[in-house]
């Protein structure tokens, strides 16, 4: 019997009979850092976060990977990790007013956006980028984190998302960034998008007072009189813009609290099934290559040898090799069936996203499906009751 043949054999009994591995993963929590120092009102940045970009991928790639998320789950993710993203922002306790947003028309100092990379129960990658109201962008990071099964069995335990350690990583960041500002920077920017805000809502009177360049970058031209009464209407527009986000913000807190336990349970189940199906097709990979080997071996033994036993031998490696391919074969219908309980997982979590009524101090918003579209007719009613206050209409 040649040695080739024997190599065959031996890789088939060796992959036939087991091909199971563990593999232990723990989460590293980084802590929040907390500002201790207290600022100036005047230098307070306001903060908003942009719901996360779903960065779905095509249902195959070039390399037959698959993303199953359905589109509704990915887009409700980019909502609630942006709302856990404001939230540890928050808890730094670094900024002024820390706002979930609809997107990025609401004038804010701060910028917060990215998209969703990476979501699997797993792993947690985004892609995150801080820019500010003078459209200087701070930092563009990608950021990755791998949890563990304990940290889903532990968060009943501790009150802790499993990713939270992610979300503080973002938030060190950004607070480390502010701090490497003066209070004069600091001021410019909140200077910049009062002025802002003011140039939308009556750009005959503050159109000339900023300059903005091709590439986004704006700067101070003049300021206004510090008793302009045009400034000052302005000024109560824009809380009364703020009241209408705060209420989106409640809507967004609500819709965060109602997806946390299914999210969570889709989130760990998910987690079971990508390590079950992973370790399945890897069987599987084994299984089917090694019954291939073996195949071949067994053929070219008992074409080979002369005697009786080599013949046999031959037959039974064919034979072994059969059982594995068979085997292989079995195993990524298992993984297959995984992957449409993880469709059906994301499909029931769905059901569960619906819109939200916010009840405003005159009238009832429904927000439902496009909350940008609902807060660009907010913003055009803001335009008309300012007007109206002028007596323009």
């Amino acid at each position: 019997m040649t040695a080739g043949a024997w190599f065959g054999i031996a890789l088939a009994a060796l992959l036939l009979g087991g091909c199971g591995t563990s593999t232990v993963k723990s989460t590293r929590h980084t802590p929040l850092v907390q500002e201790t120092r207290a600022l100036p009102q005047a230098q307070l940045l306001d903060l908003g976060v942009i719901a996360l970009e779903p960065g779905l991928k095509p249902k195959e790639d070039d390399e037959g990977a698959r993303d199953d998320t359905p589109a509704t789950i990915r887009n409700a993710e980019g909502y609630y990790l942006a709302n856990e993203l404001r939230a540890a922002i928050e808890a730094s306790a670094g900024w002024g007013t820390v706002r979930l947003l609809p997107s990025t028309a609401p004038v804010m100092d701060v910028y917060v956006s990215g998209r969703i990379l990476q979501s699997d129960g797993e792993t947690l990658e985004l892609e995150i980028e801080a820019r500010d109201s003078a459209g200087e962008r701070w930092f563009r990071r990608e950021y990755k984190e791998v949890a563990s099964k304990y940290a889903y069995e532990r968060r009943e335990a501790i009150g802790r998302e499993p990713f939270a350690g992610l979300f503080n990583r973002i938030a060190n960041d950004l607070l480390e960034y502010r701090r490497g500002l003066d209070g004069a920077a600091l001021e410019k920017l909140r200077t910049i998008s009062e002025l802002r805000f003011a140039a939308d809502f009556a750009p005959e009177s503050f159109a000339g007072h900023l300059r903005e360049d091709r590439g986004g970058q704006r700067e101070i031209v003049r300021l206004p009189a510090r008793d302009d009464p045009t400034l000052a209407r302005i000024r109560t527009m824009r809380e009364r813009d703020y009241q209408y986000i705060d209420t989106l913000q409640q809507y967004y807190d609500n819709f965060s609290g109602r997806m946390e336990e299914p999210y969570f349970t889709w989130r760990s189940q998910r987690y079971d099934e990508a390590l079950a199906a992973r370790e399945l097709k890897q069987q599987s990979l084994l299984r089917t290559v090694g019954g291939v080997a073996a195949v071949i071996a067994g053929v070219a033994l008992a074409s080979q040898s002369k005697s009786s036993a080599g013949q046999i031998g031959g037959i039974a490696a064919v034979g072994a090799g059969a059982v594995m391919v068979q085997s292989g074969l079995q195993k990524r219908s298992e993984a297959k069936l995984h992957e449409a309980a993880l469709e059906e997982l994301g499909s029931s979590l769905a059901a569960d996203l619906k819109p939200r009524v916010v009840e405003l101090e005159d009238r009832t918003v429904t927000l439902t499906g496009n909350v940008e579209a609902q807060y660009e007719q907010w913003r055009a009613l803001l335009r008309e009751i300012y007007r109206t206050e002028r007596g323009e209409l």
